[in-house]
């Protein structure tokens, strides 16, 4: 008698999740991905991340353990409380520290705050308050950085976790310096999106803030220029005067000299015993209008030095844009093509599909081929074919640089600079020294220099020549980088003049122009 029949099925494995783990370490753990996140910039997007997230954590323990030190919050709730009582003359608004000097979107903007804060009693809830403001301006900051792709990603992790003084100045001191830059920074991410108005609105109002922002306005102004023309520059123009006259509106129709004179008060003499830059002077030589008019004249010598490269590095960045708006739409044509190519060739292969008994010979006769030749099976030859795609962000390096340039310029040749203001230009500075020819080294000791200087406090002769030295070092190879960039351009125009000339010669001594090989 025959035994009786059992249906067992052959036992077939499941496929345990650790096989998903040990793929994406065998991916992602490893020294090649690890050189990727640090050196390669278009790995930025991930990067960003991870720095974000750790900037989080690093403002929360600055909070809780490093003790808040009063400098100037509690003078700004004053000079609001009168505001909020009433009070629109602005020789009458005060606080411990001395009259208000900011425009009216600071007084509007730290007016919420007040409210926020239980009229300003509520400091550690300020103190979060810019933590989140310094984790917004991050995110700005890096998407410019991601978008050019200028910069090393390790470069930008060791700026961000390395200055104690920049995480002091948001989280530990409350300035109103940290408002006006992500404000600009907001801008500057706008423009380059092409979001004119809405850049215009957050660049006047970055001014109404403080007036330290204008120093990226005759960046800014040729960058209206070359993507709008004279009739869009106007427009935007109007833009920031008109807010600049709405939000003053309350000052201006009462006490007007008042306000101008209290707000944009371009000739206020800074106190010497707050300076970073100048303590190498003497008090009566720092406080002398000579002086000032002398770093005015120099400030404006510059930007005349520099003002015709920024002005071709703008009319690349619209050629180059321009170029973009013709080139994409046709690779997602093309790509849409592709799809639909493979889209067809699947369903050709379905309609056309072999039965069971077939494929089972088929891997059958393949199985025994394969131990017999003992060979690998061969890969597929319908491949899904790769997308067309052309990467064109980094022709944002040809404006960022242009204003980071700017500001730069008006900070190297300020009047006075006091720590608060570091933030004016230190999240431009990996950029703006990135764009040197200098070697790795070179670049890394003005970086740290800087900071050491800005971290020196009170300010030293040593520290204050030495933050000269590093910015005019800095200048001095971001010229030589501009320059050379403007030869090159001139000598592809030159070649491209001289063939035009050939081609021009050739028709009127042969009647018709010269065709190559190729051609024919």
């Amino acid at each position: 008698m025959a035994p009786p029949r059992t249906n067992q099925r052959p036992v077939t494995r499941r496929k345990k999740p650790s096989n998903l783990l040990l793929t994406l370490k065998d991916k992602y753990v490893n020294w090649n991905f690890i050189k990727y996140l640090a050196f390669e910039p278009a790995a930025l997007p991930i990067v960003a991340v991870l720095i974000v997230l750790a900037e989080a954590v690093i403002n929360v323990l600055v909070i809780q353990r490093v003790p808040y030190t009063e400098i100037d919050w509690k003078a700004y709730m004053q000079e609001c409380e009168g505001f909020l009582n009433g009070t629109t003359n602005y020789s009458l608004l005060r606080g411990d520290t001395g009259p208000l000097v900011y425009p009216a979107a600071f007084v509007y903007i730290y007016s919420g705050l007040y409210y926020l804060t239980a009229q300003g009693t509520n400091v550690r809830l300020a103190q979060y308050i810019f933590a989140w403001i310094y984790l917004l301006q991050m995110c700005l900051v890096l998407r410019l950085y991601t978008k050019s792709r200028k910069v090393p990603p390790y470069v930008l992790v060791l700026s961000a976790f390395t200055s104690y003084r920049i995480h002091s100045i948001y989280v530990l001191r409350l300035f109103n310096d940290p408002v006006a830059i992500l404000l600009l920074y907001a801008a500057l991410n706008l423009f380059l999106d092409q979001r004119w108005t809405l850049g215009s609105i957050c660049y006047s109002l970055a001014v109404g803030v403080k007036m330290n922002i204008l120093l990226f306005a005759p960046a800014l102004l040729l960058f209206y220029l070359a993507n709008l023309g004279v009739l869009g520059t106007l427009v935007q123009l109007t833009i920031c005067a008109g807010l600049q006259l709405l939000i003053g509106a309350p000052f201006l129709l009462t006490h007007p000299m008042e306000y101008l004179r209290g707000s944009f008060d371009l000739g206020r003499i800074f106190e010497h015993k707050w300076t970073v830059n100048y303590r190498f002077l003497s008090r009566e030589l720092f406080e002398q209008r000579e002086f000032h008019l002398v770093l005015l004249g120099l400030h404006l010598v510059l930007l005349l030095c520099f003002a015709k490269p920024t002005w071709t590095f703008f009319r690349s960045y619209l050629r180059l844009r321009e170029v973009q708006q013709h080139i994409v739409p046709q690779i997602l044509q093309k790509n849409r093509e592709q799809q639909n190519q493979a889209r067809q060739s699947k369903q050709q292969e379905e309609e056309e599909q072999l039965s069971a008994e077939q494929k089972s010979f088929l891997k059958a006769f393949e199985r025994s081929l394969q131990q017999s030749t003992d060979q690998k099976p061969a890969e597929p030859l319908n491949q899904a074919p790769e997308k067309y795609d052309i990467y064109f962000e980094p022709c944002t390096q040809l404006a960022l640089l242009p204003f980071f340039l700017c500001n730069f310029i008006g900070v190297a040749c300020a009047r006075s600079l006091h720590y608060q203001f570091y933030i004016w230009y230190f999240h431009s500075l990996p950029y703006l020294v990135w764009s040197t020819p200098y070697s790795l080294g070179v670049r890394f000791l003005i970086l740290g220099i800087i900071e050491y200087c800005w971290n020196t406090y009170p300010s030293t002769l040593e520290s204050s020549i030495a933050l000269h030295l590093c910015h005019l070092v800095l200048l001095v190879g971001v010229a030589r980088h501009v320059y050379h960039i403007m030869r090159l351009n001139a000598s592809v125009k030159q070649q491209q003049q001289q063939q035009q000339q050939r081609q021009e010669q050739s028709i009127l001594q042969n009647g018709q122009p010269k065709t190559s090989k190729k051609s024919q």
